[in-house]
């Protein structure tokens, strides 16, 4: 967010934080009986609590997303069977999707939002030139099975803290839960997102997701 706010989970959109509209469509979907919430800092944990789904623990998070997954994994109740990750970041998920994601993980064990690709992607051939103006040679990546993941993702609770315990053994870098499983060459059944649902990442998309929510 380049500065621009100082926790990017609380400030405001359309009147109420981030946080608060992963939060109210986990509620209304019911699809969770227990909740781990992991925060950064007490500070933040003590307003996250304000719009928090009960019964919630708070765990401290990690250096990495990885190990603040891995500390949340590791603060679960024993009867927990199937396991949500979202990233909170992104406030427009939506309570029907979350009924229908735990529908298919019950099924496959793996399921994870996601949408298609639309784009032409270009892979640079010559790395010095990836993020500069200098002309590079490009490799065209076919787009018809290229995917872009969202969250949540859902998981069988024993297939992901496996498919963790195996990044750490590995020592290996994931940035998303189904990249863990894939270590277990398990497949990942994808649900596909119709609606935008749009990660805040840049001061631009705060303007973004309000025009977003507007629309509902």
């Amino acid at each position: 967010m380049a500065g621009s706010v100082a926790d990017k989970i609380l400030t405001p959109l359309a009147g109420r934080p981030v946080f608060a509209y992963s939060a109210a469509a986990f509620i209304a979907s019911g699809v969770a009986d227990f909740y781990v919430i992991v925060h950064r800092n007490r500070s933040q944990m003590h307003a996250l609590a304000i719009h928090a789904p009960t019964p919630a623990l708070f765990v401290r998070g990690g250096r990495e997303r990885q190990d603040s997954v891995a500390a949340a994994l590791a603060a679960l109740p024993p009867d927990i069977t199937h396991v949500f990750i979202h990233d909170c970041a992104r406030p427009l998920v939506r309570p029907d999707q979350l009924i229908t994601l735990l529908k298919i993980a019950r099924r496959h064990h793996a399921a994870a939002l996601a949408h298609q690709v639309t784009d032409t992607v270009k892979q640079t051939i010559t790395a010095k030139t990836n993020r500069t103006k200098a002309p590079a040679m490009l490799r065209t990546v076919p787009r018809e099975n290229l995917w872009a993941m969202e969250t949540p993702q859902v998981f069988a609770r024993d297939l992901i803290i496996r498919a963790y315990e195996k990044v750490r053994d590995r020592r290996l870098r994931v940035t998303d839960d189904a990249a863990a499983v894939e270590q277990l060459n398990h497949p990942v059944a994808l649900l596909e997102n119709p609606s935008p649902n749009p990660k805040l990442t840049t001061p631009a998309d705060l303007a973004w997701l309000e025009y977003l929510l507007a629309r509902r």
